[in-house]
């Protein structure tokens, strides 16, 4: 079958639209009708959520169901299914497992969480010591998970655990998908500066994953995971939002509505904010048109740099051009919440929740690295553990 153009795309958007009128359709019903019509990613296969056609034509689908006010998926909620799971799965996943996840993944139904991150591996994610042992058609998993978004909500997780201690860190790792619902798995909540428990620690102990959850082959688990990471950063740092966007927008509305706490100095700085947010807003749609060709590439991580520093400084800028006001704190209840919502809080809480987004999906550290050694092409850093096995290694 020939992949459609816009003008296809657009009739297959009103034919949906036509026998699932949004106005009467449940919204879950219509999201499964969608999916099934190939709308909900258009890039994907046709049977998975596509149509095998350009990335470049999704915003025709999304124009024309905005127009008729279809529901949505609520892709803040289910960001790491949407922006991390689906493509390692749709890249690595047997056809069983393409069929069983992106469904539901996709309308909604399941959400998803991402365990990666350890407490006692830092930023060097390689050097993970989450233990999977292969019991028959089973591994067994014992180790902790930390910094895991929306672990409270999940019923699955993308999970890297060590499958080989006695070859290098890199290559004794294996990628598989947890259901967070199953014996040994408990959800702990880390409360954060602002108050809420966003976060959590996972501890998997005896947890029994069936090999037919496993994504990609054994011990290729990193290989994997770079699918999950470069798309993790494209999702963070690249989002689409319109002008004005994001942080700045608050800020930039202040400014407008409350000539009174005007300055010169914070004047020149928001205007160099203002600059510079528009600057990577459209190097983020740049970036975006680049994925036509293919999966992203160490470019997301530069621009996952700018999408913390830039929230940093303009969450600063808000606080000091508010003055007192800038100091008060209107909630500091703990929760444990489904979703990040910078814009609809207060200019204290965005200042505070900011300082994770240099931390959050690689750190601003790792992240200049892989900007200077994979965009630059300036010399790697030394490193003596690449070749000792991981069991051998310092702790």
């Amino acid at each position: 079958m020939t992949a459609p153009d816009a003008a296809g795309l657009r009739r297959l958007t009103r034919e949906l639209l036509a026998a699932h009128p949004p106005a009467t359709t449940d919204r879950t019903d219509f999201l499964k009708a969608r999916f099934d019509a190939g709308l909900a990613w258009v890039h994907y296969p046709a049977g998975l959520g596509g149509l095998d056609a350009p990335r470049s034509l999704q915003p025709v689908v999304d124009a024309e169901l905005a127009a008729a006010n279809a529901p949505d998926n609520d892709p803040r909620r289910i960001g790491i299914g949407l922006g991390m799971a689906a493509p390692t799965v749709l890249g690595y996943g047997t056809d069983e497992q393409k069929r069983r996840f992106l469904r539901p993944l996709w309308v909604g139904e399941e959400v998803w969480c991402q365990l990666f991150s350890e407490p006692g591996a830092g930023s060097d994610l390689a050097a993970l010591s989450t233990r999977a042992v292969r019991d028959g058609e089973e591994w067994v998993v014992d180790g902790q998970k930390v910094w895991t978004s929306s672990a409270h909500l999940a019923r699955w997780a993308i999970l890297i655990a060590r499958t080989d201690p006695d070859v290098p860190k890199h290559r004794g790792i294996s990628y598989f998908v947890c259901d967070m619902t199953d014996p040994g798995v408990e959800v702990r909540p880390l409360r954060q500066i602002t108050g809420e428990a966003e976060f959590n620690e996972v501890f998997l102990t005896g947890v029994r994953i069936p090999d037919s959850h496993r994504l990609g082959p054994v011990g290729e688990g990193w290989k994997v995971a770079q699918t999950t990471l470069m798309n993790e950063r494209v999702s963070i740092g690249g989002a689409r939002v319109p002008r004005e966007g994001g942080m700045i927008g608050p800020v930039a509305a202040t400014w407008r509505e409350r000539p009174e706490l005007r300055t010169h100095d914070l004047h020149q700085r928001l205007l160099t904010l203002w600059v510079e947010a528009e600057v990577a807003r459209l190097t983020g749609t740049r970036l975006r048109q680049q994925l036509v060709a293919g999966q992203p590439g160490p470019e997301g991580s530069g621009m996952k740099l700018a999408f913390a520093r830039l929230n940093q400084e303009i969450s600063g800028l808000e606080v000091e051009l508010l003055g007192g006001e800038g100091l008060l704190y209107s909630d500091w209840t703990m929760r444990r919440p489904e979703l990040v919502d910078f814009t609809g809080r207060d200019a204290g809480y965005r200042y505070l929740r900011s300082k994770g987004n240099s931390i959050e999906g690689g750190t601003s550290e790792v992240l200049l690295n892989i900007v200077a050694e994979r965009v630059l092409g300036l010399p790697a850093e030394p490193r003596n553990d690449k070749d000792v096995a991981w069991k051998d290694l310092s702790r």
